[in-house]
């Protein structure tokens, strides 16, 4: 298994202005990388720690402990972490990180049927515990519903014709593994596309990882929940690997943060313009320099965007 490196790591403790005693949470925990470095960072302060895996937890635990007791590991989607807050006694926070998408240990950890770069059961599942899988989006859904998620999803120029041939596949037999589905997909591709650079089957796999995990709804909920939560001075980090997810994000602060658009024409007094409660720290997404690229393959793609409560 390769080693697990977090993405943006200085540029995340950096931009979420970390106070000694502060309230943070760590929304997507993984192999506890981020949540290590934030806990170094408050010594009395309190670290939330949540992930809907539930070996990220148990496999993070020493690690966090190593470093003190000031932590709490919760099984939970980030877009339950008001509920899960409040249950722990807590109502704001002085911020919060995301780092979405798939973690490194579940793409390398071949059973969980997350790549296609190994021969597993369909699965997908971030979350061990729910019952859904990648098996019951290839096999039972309608033909229709398939071309959906694949252009929605994976933004698939093929869709329709990787969905026919996915249809036509299942009435001989069940597609059960991940080799089986990467076979389909390619039968269903022109040479031409088969022959460009990357995985032919890398959309198909990331719409269904979408759609089993429900990610990108989870995510609308999870940021106006965290936003919510954000005492004045408080920040929101939030790490995207791809366009669906950084379109989401950038959308939701600038709806959040900036400013309202007012006609120059029509006069209006400094006390008359409602000022925004939040601010965008970044404009522009922060991104991982040539050195953090060449370190770490699945950097490439990131993009950090943050904001701050004001008010």
């Amino acid at each position: 298994m390769t080693k697990h490196i977090s993405v943006l790591l200085n540029a995340c403790m950096e931009q979420l202005q970390i106070k000694a005693d502060g309230i943070y949470v760590d929304g997507t925990l993984g192999r506890g990388g981020h949540s290590s470095e934030i806990l170094k960072r408050i010594p009395q302060g309190h670290l939330y720690a949540i992930d809907r895996d539930q070996s990220a937890i148990i496999e993070s635990e020493a690690r966090l402990a190593a470093i003190g007791s000031n932590f709490t590991l919760i099984h939970a989607t980030f877009a339950q972490v008001k509920e899960v807050l409040a249950e722990n006694g807590v109502t704001q926070i002085d911020g919060m990180l995301l780092d979405l998408g798939v973690s490194s240990p579940q793409f390398d950890e071949a059973k969980r049927g997350f790549s296609y770069r190994f021969d597993a059961p369909l699965d997908m599942r971030m979350d061990q515990s729910q019952s859904f899988c990648a098996y019951d989006v290839v096999n039972t859904y309608p033909y229709e519903e398939l071309v959906r998620i694949f252009y929605r999803y994976g933004e698939e120029p093929f869709a329709k014709a990787i969905a026919k041939r996915i249809e036509k596949q299942r009435e001989q037999k069940a597609i059960e593994t991940t080799f089986e589905l990467v076979e389909v997909i390619k039968s269903a591709l022109p040479t031409k596309v088969l022959n460009k650079k990357g995985h032919p089957a890398k959309r198909i796999f990331q719409a269904i990882r979408i759609e089993v995990n429900d990610e990108l709804k989870q995510l609308e909920e999870g940021l106006h929940a965290a936003l919510s939560l954000l005492a004045p001075g408080g920040r929101l980090a939030v790490i995207t690997f791809h366009s669906l997810e950084d379109r989401i994000v950038k959308e939701t602060f600038k709806r959040y943060g900036a400013a309202d658009k007012v006609d120059k024409r029509i006069p209006l007094l400094p006390a008359q313009i409602e000022a925004k409660p939040y601010r965008l720290v970044t404009r522009k997404p922060i991104i991982p320099d040539l050195q953090e690229q060449e370190a770490n393959n699945r950097a490439h793609s990131a993009k950090l965007r943050v904001i701050e409560r004001i008010k």
